[in-house]
């Protein structure tokens, strides 16, 4: 199986690493700090798991996925992820990360942004949609698990659920859209990343993020939402 970098050790990232190792990846995670404080969560995780800098996750990865919010001061490790697919797991939320002028105005949408960092990785908007934590508020015990977790079903279930993929590279859609299937979700592609405004915070699609909606409902909703700006 694959290996995946993990950059970003928070909730989204050490939960991604738990469900990513279950269903048989070896992970390599980084926080922003010395990889010995990710000590505790990776004897958690278990053998499949091991605790790296930033460029040294990039390096080992065979792809990799993005844990925290785009900044246009972010350095990220170039070099290292050159080639590869590199999951964009952010959402452009204003009241959290400041205005970007170019994004409000709809001439541009933040994973594009991302991908001019990472000028020769394969950028892939994916995951952006289903939570991390559990549900809120909890009215059963399985609510407790992560959405992630709790949402998932086997290929073929009538109740699966399904999850947006978006970027520039046909590849990086069709490793997303395996990695979703390993996961438990299926795939709708949304691409380019420059119509991935489809699925941000707000628009009709956002409205079932926290029980998710199946393929059919997904692009439905999909074509349902206007651009903003």
């Amino acid at each position: 199986m694959s290996t995946l970098g993990i950059i970003g050790a928070g909730q989204a990232g050490s939960t991604l690493a738990r469900v990513s190792i279950a269903a048989g990846y070896d992970v390599v995670i980084a926080n922003s700090r010395d990889p010995r404080t990710l000590a505790g969560l990776v004897g958690e995780l278990g053998p499949r798991a091991r605790a790296a800098s930033a460029a040294e996750a990039a390096a080992a990865a065979d792809f990799a996925f993005l844990a925290y919010p785009y900044a246009p001061t972010d350095h990220l490790p170039v070099e290292e992820l050159a080639g590869k697919v590199v999951i964009d797991n952010n959402n452009y939320m204003a009241w959290r990360d400041g205005h970007l002028p170019e994004v409000d105005s709809g001439r541009t949408t933040v994973h594009e942004l991302r991908q001019q960092q990472l000028p020769t990785s394969k950028v892939v908007k994916a995951f952006t949609h289903v939570q991390f934590h559990e549900r809120s508020p909890v009215r059963v015990p399985s609510d407790l698990l992560p959405a992630v977790v709790r949402l998932a079903r086997p290929a073929g279930a009538p109740d699966r659920k399904a999850l947006v993929v978006s970027s520039d590279h046909a590849d990086a859609v069709e490793l997303v859209t395996r990695f979703y299937d390993d996961l438990g979700f299926d795939a709708v592609d949304n691409s380019p990343l420059s119509e991935s405004w489809r699925s941000a915070p707000g628009t009709p699609m956002w409205r079932h993020h926290v029980d998710g909606q199946s393929r059919e409902e997904l692009v439905r909703n999909l074509r349902l939402a206007r651009r903003p700006g």
